[in-house]
């Protein structure tokens, strides 16, 4: 049976701290990273960085180099089975040989609340060192207790320099040479992913036969390929969410349930659905139906609480109740329009009598003087230059 090849990115992955490109305020002479594995004082942590961007390379580097066990899991099909499994193992590790454990959690912002405590105690005890990673924000996404125990580094997108570097390896063990032109274009379309970019002269290279340079008009065939076009940093990821946020608000809730469908279906993380949702319950129905903010914000609760796959109904009943709400985006116009004002104007004088007079001598020069606690609806309470503006004007559904 013949041996699979394992991807490129997975072959040319840095085995040493030195070979590792770009976050070099992390892992650079004077990184805090760096110090750490060094005086081998590795906590628990959290990485939190753009797709592509070495998370997962670099809490393999921290292992090798601490040697460490390094366990690797997603918190995708990961369950508290296995998490429990894990632990037992580290322990007897610890005890019989002071092998210390690093259980790696990828996406650890799709573990629910509830599973992300069943790490507290272990974390605690030192029994594993947790490194988890996420695109999202570990302050939303990641309970505080784990947080607090917790340190957070958060890695930059990957430079134009540091692509090249990393495209540069990958031509080399692939035996292949790229264009000027078509390197370029790879670079601006990977999006500072550099497994995008791997991903791609991967492909283009395996398309190659005699002539073993890569072409720009090869790329542009490369990446008009779904496989590498549909992940949750690109494209179509975005394209998706776009269509299902207007179908809602075209009232269209067979369309909107079509590309509910279409982000479930790929895996999007369902807090991320549902994150859109709480948005848009304020930013289009607002007014119409100021309710429709609580189901949203329930609906995210519930997608927090449960998770895949019966938080599915959860965000389904809430799509078609927004979908077929009233819409009025005149609160979110207004703020809109009242932010051009403080943009163009800066902070223009307060109106003295809105103006809490604290001392003696701010009663005197006129603060709060003529202060009304109910004064005339429509008496202008704005500073001077701006008397009579109108922000909120009332639309009707």
């Amino acid at each position: 049976m013949e041996k699979i090849k394992r991807p490129l990115a997975d072959r040319i992955r840095p085995q040493k701290l030195d070979d590792f490109v770009g976050q070099e305020h992390l892992i650079g002479k004077k990184g805090l990273i760096r110090q750490l594995i060094e005086s081998d004082q590795i906590p628990s942590m959290v990485f939190w960085g753009p797709p592509g961007s070495g998370k997962t390379t670099l809490a393999q580097i921290i292992a090798e180099t601490t040697q460490s066990h390094f366990l690797h899991h997603s918190a995708v099909t990961t369950t508290l089975k296995d998490v429990r499994q894990a632990v037992e193992e580290a322990k007897e590790r610890l005890q019989a040989y002071n092998k210390k454990t690093i259980f790696f959690l990828d996406e650890i912002h799709r573990f629910n609340k509830a599973q992300q405590d069943a790490f507290l105690p272990h974390v605690e005890s030192g029994t594993i060192i947790l490194i988890g990673a996420t695109t999202e924000n570990p302050s939303f996404e990641v309970i505080g207790p784990l947080l607090s125990r917790s340190r957070v580094f958060v890695l930059n997108q990957l430079s134009i320099e540091d692509l090249k570097m990393i495209i540069k390896r990958g031509l080399k063990e692939l035996k292949v040479t790229i264009e000027p032109k078509a390197l370029k274009f790879l670079i601006e379309l990977s999006g500072g992913d550099a497994r995008v970019a791997l991903n791609g002269i991967e492909i283009a290279a395996s398309t190659l036969k005699r002539k073993r340079k890569i072409e720009l008009s090869l790329i542009k065939e490369v990446f008009q390929k779904k496989s590498l076009l549909y992940d949750k940093g690109g494209e179509e990821h975005y394209n998706t969410i776009s269509s299902y946020l207007k179908s809602m608000r075209a009232s269209n809730v067979d369309a909107a349930l079509y590309y509910l469908a279409r982000m479930v279906e790929a895996g999007e993380d369902p807090k991320f659905i549902a994150r859109r949702m709480v948005i848009f319950a304020s930013e289009d129905i607002g007014m119409a139906l100021p309710t429709a903010l609580v189901i949203a914000n329930e609906v995210f609760r519930a997608c927090e609480i449960i998770g895949y796959p019966e938080c599915t109904i959860n965000l389904a009943h809430g799509t078609v109740y927004l979908a077929k709400a009233p819409k009025d985006r005149s609160a979110y116009n207004g703020l809109r329009a009242a932010q051009e004002d403080v943009k163009k104007f800066g902070n223009l004088p307060i109106p003295l009598h809105l103006r809490n007079p604290v001392t003696k001598l701010m009663k005197k020069v006129g603060y709060g003087k003529g202060y009304e606690k109910y004064p005339d609806k429509d008496k202008s309470l704005l500073p001077e230059k701006l008397k009579g503006r109108k922000y909120y004007k009332k639309t009707n559904p």
